[in-house]
């Protein structure tokens, strides 16, 4: 006779001291595969409580990446909900937006990287070639179009390469753009 108890601990003992056969291995090589295609194309955005998010900090909204100017909460209501009103600027045009939220709702957050890159050239139409520190050249990224003086002050400081000038590229769901530049002092 055995008793429900032992029965549950001696089918624990015998999975766990049975060796991994290579066809579970093999699967699970697949499904970590199949995982990193899907965080390749999740991992513009991240989830995040819209409580959470802090001035100067980025958050999506109406589908535009924005960096938080001013937050506002508002007093819970009769149906119990703190609400979050940001103001923010659109990372890329600099156009002003708003949304409200709830503070314990979800809202999400887009990933932004910025990198150094520094001009080799510049074409007729804006288009940037430029280089990083490791030699890598990138070549998909024109002159910026807002601020709109930006473009024409990377044109002079550049001078037809008689000057050294290095531009901050800013990334952020699938877009790319100039958002800063500084002319390097070239040592004659």
């Amino acid at each position: 006779q055995i008793k429900k108890g032992n029965f549950v601990i001696h089918l624990t003992q015998l999975f766990l001291s049975r060796p991994l056969d290579t066809q579970s291995e093999t699967m699970s090589d697949s499904e970590q595969y199949a995982m990193e295609n899907v965080d390749a194309g999740a991992s513009e955005t991240i989830p995040m409580e819209a409580g959470q998010i802090k001035k100067g900090g980025y958050i999506m909204i109406k589908g535009k990446p924005c960096k938080v100017l001013n937050i506002s909460v508002s007093k819970t209501g009769k149906h119990g909900h703190a609400k979050c009103n940001f103001t923010a600027t659109d990372i890329f045009t600099g156009k002003k937006l708003e949304d409200m939220v709830p503070s314990t709702h979800g809202t999400t957050v887009p990933i932004v990287k910025r990198s150094e890159w520094e001009i080799i050239d510049i074409g007729e139409e804006g288009e940037l070639t430029l280089m990083d520190e490791g030699g890598n050249q990138k070549t998909d990224v024109n002159l910026p179009s807002y601020p709109e003086t930006m473009a024409q002050e990377i044109r002079d400081a550049w001078n037809d390469g008689e000057n050294q000038v290095s531009v901050t590229v800013q990334a952020a769901v699938g877009i790319e753009q100039v958002v800063a530049f500084k002319k390097e002092n070239n040592a004659a």
